[in-house]
């Protein structure tokens, strides 16, 4: 079962630019940003309504949910697992007859974002 959490990331200014550290004790792959440009395509519309549409209408396979978002499934499947990676939605695994699928479910409640300059 998943479990909700807060996702923290901090960013912060080094000698012009901005780069993302991960806090001590946590996994790298938690907060292994290429950059700004990564967190921008992490947090954007598509995403947030990604989402929106996990949570509030519960699709039971990451089929059914691009069918409700009205896009492709290969770009859907690629941002959940963006957002898998990061901790934003856990896939939780189902058999139904003699095939698996992934019912997506949102793990985060609150995404804060720390920005040091």
């Amino acid at each position: 079962m998943a479990r909700t959490k807060v996702r923290e990331i901090t960013i912060t200014e080094s000698k012009g630019t901005f780069s993302i550290f991960r806090k001590p004790g946590i996994s790298k792959k938690d907060y292994d940003f290429e950059g700004i440009s990564a967190l921008r395509s992490l947090l954007s519309n598509e995403k947030a309504r990604i989402l929106n549409v996990i949570k509030t209408e519960k699709p039971r396979s990451i089929y059914e949910l691009a069918k409700k978002l009205d896009r492709g499934f290969k770009s859907v499947s690629d941002d959940i697992k963006l957002l898998e990676r990061f901790g934003f939605v856990e896939l939780i695994e189902e058999r139904t007859k003699k095939r698996i699928r992934h019912r997506p479910e949102v793990t985060v409640d609150t995404i804060t974002i720390h920005l040091n300059v």
